[in-house]
């Protein structure tokens, strides 16, 4: 994975996993920053629509203010019209907007698509944030 130009391997970040009877069905990896900050890295479930993405997202949340950190933020692809709809609509914001940093990100990782969700072309990063406090 690559993030504002880092290369990540997600079996080396912290992770959360959501099971039902057992088996898998969402997962969420994270790290803490050297900004007092949580960016969370991944976000996926197999149940869609049920809850599972926004118990995960909260429990990073709490893990974050647990750790001492002010915020969560993340990275999207501006391609991902799904992802900055649930984050917004659970209180995340829009803090920037990177223009050409997947195009620079595939230099590293040739496997980034060109044309993504939608048929829409993946150029840029942007980063939502969300202020979650120290409890």
């Amino acid at each position: 994975m690559v993030s504002r130009g880092h290369v990540y391997r997600l079996v080396d970040l912290a992770s959360l996993i959501v099971k039902v009877r057992g088996e898998p069905v969402g997962a969420a990896t994270y790290r803490f920053d050297d900004n007092g900050g949580c960016e969370l890295m991944s976000l996926n479930t197999t149940k869609p629509g049920v809850g599972v993405g926004t118990r995960l997202l909260m429990a990073v949340e709490d893990e974050a203010r647990a750790a001492g950190c002010q915020s969560v933020w993340l990275i999207t692809s501006n391609d991902n019209v799904e992802a900055l709809r649930f984050y917004q609509r659970r209180g995340y914001r829009i803090k920037a907007v990177y223009p050409g940093a997947i195009d620079e990100a595939r230099k590293i990782k040739p496997a980034i698509p060109v044309i993504g969700n939608h048929g829409i072309e993946i150029h840029d990063e942007i980063e939502l944030a969300k202020e979650v406090g120290v409890r």
